[in-house]
């Protein structure tokens, strides 16, 4: 449990990737040396090493021929997968999404879901904060609906989707999946 005087926080966060809303890129880095300015500040690896990292992301997430150019050259879907590729360089156990879509032109949004749901295939363990119910539906274990900061329904997405229980995630859904 996170709150246990035993747990290290410093550790476990080094440990958690997160990608936020808005990027949260260095704007006067390259893309490469921002998937590896942690690598080597944080988990102490090579330069060299931390680069080759750098690059297999980067062409997992799409983007290798974008390498040395700056986040200001890139779209808001790159931006956001370059975000993602910097978390997972980081090596985590978990990841942590608060609306990695929010920011996004529509037609990028589909840029950032794909690579979340082969994470997802992959069996990485994430947390997303998101409206995008379709994702959701194609990935979640397991869906907490929350209205006002309150929990309304915590259930299996089987559950959630098919039969919610609350008439607060009945009318969200049937105001968002149709």
């Amino acid at each position: 449990m996170v709150g246990e005087p035993k747990i290290k926080l410093a550790q476990l966060r080094a440990r958690v990737g997160m990608v936020f809303q808005h990027f949260e890129l260095f704007p006067h880095l390259s893309i490469l040396d921002n998937l590896s300015l942690a690598q080597v500040k944080v988990l102490k690896r090579r330069k060299e090493e931390a680069q080759d990292n750098g690059m297999r992301l980067l062409e997992r997430v799409g983007l290798k021929a974008h390498a040395q150019k700056f986040p200001g050259q890139l779209s808001g879907g790159q931006q956001q997968r370059v975000a993602i590729a910097r978390a997972l360089s980081m090596d985590p156990v978990a990841m942590l999404f608060d609306e990695p879509t929010s920011a996004l032109d529509p037609e990028m949004i589909n840029e950032v879901l794909d690579v979340m749901v082969e994470l997802a295939r992959e069996g990485m363990t994430m947390i997303c904060v998101t409206h995008e119910m379709g994702f959701a539906k194609k990935v979640a274990n397991r869906v907490i609906f929350m209205d006002s900061g309150a929990i309304v329904e915590d259930t299996g997405k089987e559950a959630f989707f098919g039969a919610p229980k609350s008439a607060r995630a009945k009318e969200f859904l049937a105001k968002i999946l149709h």
